[in-house]
């Protein structure tokens, strides 16, 4: 199914982000290619969260929201495992977003 390889090259992606770095869904989509596809790398997201081995907490959306958080188990376990990367989480936002950005299409 093309669905399925296209959710494992999103994972190859997710699990070069370094710790202590987050990307983007839609950062995601343009490093395979399909820039239109943010939506469907948080549904490959969405589908991870049995997989240890893809760091999903540190994928969010463009702004640095962490608009997948309602997937993780706890209230604030997204959150909690960014803070243990040294990443600080205002109100379900990023602070210095830009600061710990990983472009995948520059550095995979």
């Amino acid at each position: 199914m093309a669905e399925e390889n296209f959710f494992e090259r999103v994972y190859v992606i997710a699990r070069q982000i370094p710790f202590g770095k987050v990307t983007s869904y839609g950062a995601i989509a343009k490093a395979l290619g399909a820039a239109r596809s943010a939506r469907m790398v948080g549904w490959a997201m969405n589908a991870c969260h049995n997989m240890d081995d893809v760091p999903a907490h540190r994928v969010v959306n463009q702004k640095g929201l962490l608009t997948g958080k309602h997937h993780f188990d706890g209230t604030n376990l997204m959150q909690q495992l960014l803070e243990n990367e040294g990443i600080k989480v205002v109100n379900n936002q990023i602070v210095d977003f830009e600061k710990h950005f990983w472009k995948p299409e520059v550095e995979s």
